[in-house]
């Protein structure tokens, strides 16, 4: 599913980069490119980096 339409980025490509070790928006903007431009899609950027656990994978219930 895409995430960012300004930088054509997928959730696939957001879950990398905090795998990568992106921490933050900010880390993910850097990393890939999404939320780099409008801005609309970093609340599901936010979404995705609480749902990774500490090391970046996702996190188990």
């Amino acid at each position: 599913m895409f995430v960012c339409l300004c930088n054509g980025v997928t959730s696939q490509t957001v879950t990398e980069a905090v795998e990568a070790g992106a921490c933050t928006t900010k880390d993910v903007a850097r990393a890939c490119g999404a939320g780099a431009d409008c801005g609309r899609c970093r609340r599901t950027v936010q979404a995705i980096l609480r749902s990774a656990g500490p090391n970046g994978a996702p996190a188990r219930p």
